[in-house]
């Protein structure tokens, strides 16, 4: 057989777009992983083309996979994704090397330059490229927010919900092959249906998956908080399958920040809607993103930011730096005033705020006994998440192998099952525990 290896840039949700296209060629070729160094015939790169640092280390991908081509370590080299979606014209005149250039919406053409005719019975099908045991859920691409800094409406194009039946069968197909935990993703989680039904059906689709045999954990991220549906707090406080855990990338509080991104909130719409959080769904742990240094932050709404970030005190929270995007309204209508090291010094004192806050919500674990699922198990430590860690993202809980309470019991067969912990120790990003009992 022939041998292809993939490498996905950017989000988890090119992710869940590379395991799409290799269902379909798993049968007819070697699938390599991504970091292993031999010869493969095709190198296929899914890219990123969001912001800045993304496109650059996008081209870097693409340069090294060419070079890899020249070594004579890869016959053809295909680039499909955000970035060449986004320069689709400009980048094959530019690197001339590669033998495909594809976008990000159709999979169809990637899979027929591979020399392969798509197959209709595999659309629900999934070639895992995470551990088996979870994996993430695309519930509907593009989308029809015009947030001013963000490229993704013109890259993606529109809001496209799937089908709620097709993504139990897809869940159901998942379940089949290990997987116990989905993690929901889209552009917009918390906008699903609206093109279909009419409605926000993000609840009832988590209620239907729940009923899914096999799966115990259910995930949300990037959910955009304007309109939020209350229903998804009711499903989160009552259905045991629902993690208490909620990504929702606010951005910033400043209505000024906030009416220049065009996020339709409000600052006091935001504290009120991570209240009603907070309220209606005891426990739950908040993942936000917000970006520093757009057009219109002044001191005053840096200084703002820092103190909701003190109030709200968010479990996780991570930040970027504001990029100017060419195309977006943004980058047509404000001007990029702010020195990178001004944006710097903000990101930097944000983030030591924000450790400081995740290192006391973790401090406050110790002593608890929790239910962990089992990622991984390097050097005598079983690598675990609760349900308030999302894989890749967020923390890890590191169980030392304890032989006493293992006894002869082969420690990988442990990856993949869940086991009760005892948090001992904490920093700002992992947790230190021991087994209680498996």
């Amino acid at each position: 057989m022939k041998k292809i290896q993939t490498i996905t840039l950017g989000c988890s949700k090119n992710k869940v777009d590379t395991e799409h296209i290799l269902s379909h060629l798993e049968d007819q070729y070697e699938i390599i992983p991504e970091g292993e160094d031999i010869p493969v015939d095709v190198i296929l790169l899914n890219t990123c083309g969001f912001i800045g640092d993304a496109k650059e280390e996008s081209v870097q991908a693409v340069l090294e996979a060419v070079e890899r081509k020249k070594a004579g370590l890869a016959e053809k080299v295909i680039v499909f994704g955000c970035l060449s979606q986004r320069y689709g014209d400009e980048l094959p005149g530019l690197i001339p090397e590669v033998d495909g250039w594809f976008g990000a919406r159709e999979f169809d053409p990637v899979i027929r330059a591979l020399g392969v005719e798509p197959d209709e019975q595999k659309r629900a099908e999934r070639y895992l490229t995470t551990p088996s045991h979870y994996a993430y859920l695309k519930i509907s691409e593009g989308c029809d927010r015009r947030c001013s800094y963000c490229a993704i409406p013109f890259i993606r194009g529109g809001h496209k919900s799937v089908p709620m039946e097709d993504l139990v069968k897809e869940a159901e197909s998942l379940a089949e092959k290990g997987v116990r935990e989905l993690i929901i993703i889209a552009q917009d989680t918390t906008y699903y249906g609206l093109d279909l039904y009419r409605r926000r059906a993000l609840a009832e689709l988590l209620q239907k998956l729940s009923e899914v045999e096999g799966i115990e954990w259910i995930r949300i991220h990037y959910s955009y908080p304007a309109a939020f549906p209350e229903d998804v707090l009711d499903q989160m406080a009552n259905n045991p399958k629902v993690c208490r855990y909620m990504d929702i990338p606010l951005q910033h509080i400043a209505d000024k920040v906030l009416d220049n991104m065009h996020r339709n909130v409000t600052g006091a719409w935001t504290r009120e809607l991570i209240s009603k959080m907070r309220e209606k769904v005891p426990g739950v742990v908040l993942r936000t993103t917000m970006i520093v240094g757009h057009p219109g932050e002044g001191k005053r709404e840096f200084n703002e930011l820092l103190q909701f970030a003190k109030e709200a005190r968010f479990e996780r929270l991570g930040a970027f730096k504001y990029s100017e995007e060419e195309g977006t309204y943004g980058a047509e209508n404000f001007k990029d005033s702010i020195s990178s090291r001004v944006k710097q010094e903000r990101l930097d004192e944000l983030m030591t705020l924000q450790s400081e806050i995740s290192l006391g919500f973790n401090q406050s674990r110790v002593g608890s006994e929790i239910d962990v699922i089992v990622d991984d198990f390097v050097d005598d430590v079983f690598v675990c998440r609760s349900e308030f860690e999302s894989p890749e993202v967020d923390g890890e809980i590191l169980v030392k192998y304890d032989l006493s309470v293992l006894g002869d019991l082969d420690p990988y067969s442990l990856i993949g099952e869940f086991i009760k912990v005892r948090v001992i120790g904490a920093d700002e990003y992992d947790l230190i525990a021991e087994v209680v009992e498996i």
